[in-house]
Parts: structure tokens; C-alpha cells; sequence
């Protein structure tokens, strides 16, 4: 059964919408400012910028995109690292970074095997071994980049993971173990 919203109630969705908007926004003026600023000459050709201005472009957006989106973490009270990784894209970048770091060990699992061999060639049994050391390496790569101490912006801190996570299945503004320490003081 659909759930209905109350008039006036903006959805998660429409919201996070709306900031990946604003932050593109950003991105794309920061970009236009490596311009404006001199930096490149105005009406340089693309096809002759060099990897250096390449560069400079590119880091326009990025850090344009990445103030934004802290900036945005900051009003809302949000984990700044996940609110920068969340790019609404499907794949999702840090997916696709994570089954490309995979690639080496996976082809080393399979050292005997044909890799000039169409896909359709190979056997069910080939294709399920393949898949499945495949989901055990991509998932192991997650969970490193997930749970690693080194962040983007700064080392991660699971305690307000823990707590954000907590409060929005509705409970308390508390990690686990927290209340134990707390009443035990």
C-alpha cells in the first residue's frame, strides 16, 4: 500500500535532489571561475587546453562540488564523509572504484584460464566460480573503503556514524556502548 505524505512534507529524495542541484551548480561555477579569474585565457579552444588547465578545470569542479556538499552536511547536521560520497549516480563511483581495484587479484584467481574466450563460452560452472570470487573480493574492497580510518575530508569517526544511524531508526543520539559508560560514571 502506498504511503501518503502529509501536504506541504517534502521527501528525502526531492531534498537530496535538490542539493546534488545546487552542488552541481557550484561545481560548474567553479569551473567558469578558473576562467574568469584568468587562469585559462576566455576564449581558448578546448581542444587546445593543456593537461595543466585540464587540470585546473577539473579541480574547479571537484572542490567546488566537495564545499557544497560539506557545506550542506554542516547545515543538516550530517556526516560530512558520507554526504560527500553520495553522488545520486547509478553506478555508483565509489562502487566502481571499489570493482576496479579488484581487477589484479581477480585475474590472478584464474591463472590458468583463457581470458580470449567470449563470455558466452564459458561454462555455468566457470561463470559462477568467477562471479562469486568476484563478490568476495569487490565486497572485501568495500568494506576497506568503507570502514577505513582515513576519510576524504578527515578520519572517519564511526562513533557519529553509529549515532546518526541510531537516531534515524529512531532512537537515541547515542553509539552503542555509550549509555553503559555514561551510567557507569
Amino acid at each position: 500500500m502506498k504511503k501518503l505524505r502529509t501536504i506541504g512534507q517534502v521527501s528525502q529524495s526531492a531534498l537530496e535532489d535538490v542539493r546534488q542541484w545546487q552542488a552541481t551548480a557550484a561545481a560548474v561555477a567553479a569551473a567558469r571561475g578558473v576562467i574568469r579569474d584568468g587562469v585559462i585565457p576566455p576564449n581558448t579552444p578546448i581542444g587546445r587546453l593543456s593537461d595543466i588547465e585540464w587540470g585546473w578545470i577539473t579541480a574547479g569542479i571537484l572542490f567546488g562540488w566537495i564545499q557544497t556538499r560539506a557545506q550542506q552536511a554542516a547545515a543538516q547536521e550530517l556526516d560530512t564523509e558520507r554526504t560527500i560520497r553520495m553522488s545520486a549516480l547509478d553506478p555508483d563511483p565509489w562502487d566502481v572504484g571499489a570493482a576496479m581495484a579488484i581487477l589484479p587479484e581477480l585475474a590472478a584467481a584464474f591463472p590458468d584460464f583463457d581470458w580470449s574466450k567470449p563470455l558466452f563460452a564459458w561454462s555455468r560452472e566457470t561463470m559462477a566460480e568467477f562471479l562469486l570470487k568476484a563478490m568476495h573480493l569487490i565486497r572485501k574492497a568495500m568494506l576497506a573503503r568503507d570502514f577505513s580510518d582515513k576519510g576524504i575530508t578527515r578520519r572517519s569517526n564511526a562513533s557519529v556514524i553509529a549515532r546518526q544511524t541510531n537516531a534515524a531508526a529512531g532512537g537515541p543520539l547515542l553509539a552503542l556502548g555509550e549509555l553503559e559508560e555514561w551510567d557507569g560514571a
